[in-house]
């Protein structure tokens, strides 16, 4: 055994074990968990267990629910638009996000430093918005009803699962955005400029280049979405449509307008499962991005000549080199290499914008 006794001959006092400092620091933000979150979900559990008539927990209250057609249609419902939104949210934020990255236009970096804020606004301001824009007696419809002289307006969707859907893929396509946008900054700009001077267009640029560096972060952006939108709650009621009732929807039915307390705590607890589902999965995207969508290694620290040739810096060419040979043409022949000019469209000044 080692002696650890001093020059002076006295003995240094025994250090903490830093995990009982650790489990120390650890309890009151773990008890402060446990009586504002996991106690009243134990309830909400142990409520789902309890038929109506008392008695022991019992299954009979998931049997009588999960049977029910109305269940079944909000389960559909929530599904289907959660879908919906998620794919209408990927696919506008992807446009988007290639046009603020890669396009400079005036104000795109003002539009970029909006989207932030965008991400602080409460779901029901954009229904409102849209009500004001698009209902019954909104702006558009009052356009018409002024030009033409008739008595309602064409437009008359916001009440249906369309409405609903237009709300929330306008609502979460910023939360695709800002990690698209945080990814393609760190898209190289000499990777664009040589695939384009080598004659490739700027949508296979975009499809052979850009789009296999974004693709993590697309991944997250969408399972993201898909958690917030099974879940969304104030867009469905402040779009009035009385016919789409979603799972958070049908909690608020069962607890508040009929009282049967029982049968809400059994559709939360299907919820809570769907959306910890699914929230897994998006924690396994994030941890395969390594946390941040679209950050790269840093290098280690140099130790000589020889580490100094394999850091990080030195991969952005090599890797750049063979992607942009991939998109060139494969009909097209170049005897000598042009001039490096920026393509068109992908220009270094929409990079810079993302990446400032």
């Amino acid at each position: 055994m080692a002696d650890h006794t001093a020059p002076d001959g006295t003995r240094p006092r025994a250090a903490r074990r830093p995990g009982r400092t650790a489990a120390l620091w650890a309890l009151p933000p773990v008890a402060a968990l446990a009586v504002v979150f996991l106690y009243p979900l134990a309830l909400v559990v142990r409520q789902s267990f309890t038929p109506e008539n008392g008695g022991g927990p019992s299954t009979a209250p998931y049997t009588a629910v999960l049977a029910t057609t109305s269940f079944r249609d909000a389960l559909t419902h929530t599904v289907l638009i959660a879908v919906g939104a998620t794919l209408g949210a990927l696919l506008l934020g992807l446009l988007l996000s290639l046009v603020i990255a890669f396009v400079p236009f005036p104000g795109g970096k003002a539009l970029a430093r909006f989207i932030d804020i965008f991400l602080a606004f409460p779901s029901f301001l954009i229904t409102l918005a849209l009500l004001f824009l698009y209902g019954t007696v909104g702006i558009a419809n009052g356009l018409w009803t002024d030009l033409t002289g008739a008595a309602n307006g064409p437009l008359d969707f916001l009440h249906t699962p369309w409405g609903v859907l237009l709300a929330e893929v306008t609502y979460f396509t910023p939360f695709v955005m800002r990690p698209l946008l945080a990814a393609f900054s760190q898209v190289e700009t000499a990777q664009l400029e040589v695939a384009g001077s080598l004659g490739a267009r700027p949508w296979r640029i975009v499809r052979t280049v850009i789009l296999p560096e974004a693709l993590p972060s697309l991944a997250a952006g969408g399972a993201l979405v898909l958690v917030m939108c099974l879940n969304e709650f104030g867009i469905v009621l402040f779009t009035g449509a009385k016919n789409v009732v979603t799972l958070p929807v049908l909690v608020y039915t069962k607890a508040i307008l009929d009282g049967d307390y029982t049968g809400a705590c059994v559709v939360a607890v299907v919820n809570i499962v769907l959306s910890v589902a699914l929230y897994a999965l998006y924690r396994t995207v994030m941890a395969r991005t390594g946390g941040t969508p679209g950050r790269r290694k840093r290098p280690r620290a140099s130790t000589g000549a020889a580490d100094a040739a394999d850091t990080e810096p030195a991969a952005p060419a090599t890797v750049g080199r063979a992607e942009a040979a991939s998109a060139i043409p494969a009909a097209s022949a170049v005897p000598t290499v042009p001039s490096v000019s920026p393509v068109p469209a992908l220009t270094a000044g929409g990079a810079d914008r993302a990446r400032a």
